[in-house]
């Protein structure tokens, strides 16, 4: 425990400190929901009913520019090849570092959300609905990106490789995200439905994430 604490740890700081940190991902998503009501026009009753779908739509683009120095920063300095090499298993490894991932970028984007959601005229329900299933979905997009950035570490310009498999893998957590934030401004269905769907998809990502992250690893570094 004190040494994937110290991973987590030094993580954050890395992530903070060099480009992919917070900040960027803030702006980012500030960037795409500013834009937004030029491209739809004035019309506030429109943007409201949008509004949910805008944010979770920021927020996976902001979750995925963030994702390509998961590994990068390790396999730059060397020390990629210690953590395979290490008796800590890797895929505990690759869960403190996902954990690391979603601290230093995903929260942020979640306290951000009530003051970037006065933009799109949403209320306080609506609002707190998009925040809260900000909380329960985008840990399933850390643990799916890692998987990718796993790949793409490996590989040259696995950039574009990363955008390529992240996203199609990521459309079922947009899906229920927004269909859960919809209940709130007067859905046909329950919160809990999509909601619970949306936790079990953060659950499932936590627990093959590391798995297939770590197998990645292994078999790009071995050959």
């Amino acid at each position: 425990m004190t040494a994937l604490m110290a991973i987590i740890t030094r993580d954050i700081k890395i992530a903070l400190r060099v480009g992919g940190g917070a900040l960027i991902g803030v702006l980012f998503f500030l960037t795409i929901v500013v834009l937004m009501p030029f491209a739809v026009g004035p019309d506030l009753a429109l943007l409201k009913r949008i509004g949910p779908a805008i944010l979770w739509l920021g927020a996976l683009l902001a979750s995925l520019l963030t994702l390509d120095r998961l590994f990068t920063a390790d396999q730059e300095d060397g020390s990629l090849d210690l953590i395979v090499m290490s008796r800590t298993p890797l895929e505990l490894v690759c869960a403190a570092k996902a954990i690391a991932q979603w601290l230093a970028s995903g929260l942020p984007l979640i306290l951000a959300t009530p003051f970037i959601a006065i933009l799109l005229n949403l209320d306080n329900t609506a609002t707190f609905a998009v925040a809260l299933t900000l909380l329960a979905g985008t840990p399933a997009l850390t643990f799916i990106g890692m998987i990718g950035a796993a790949l793409a570490v490996t590989l040259r310009r696995g950039g574009l490789l990363l955008a390529v498999l992240v996203l199609p893998l990521s459309i079922p957590v947009l899906i229920f995200g927004v269909a859960a934030s919809n209940t709130a401004l007067g859905g046909e269905i329950s919160f809990g439905t999509p909601f619970s769907i949306l936790c079990a998809l953060s659950l499932v990502g936590f627990v093959i994430g590391p798995f297939a992250a770590a197998a990645s690893l292994r078999q790009g570094l071995d050959s």
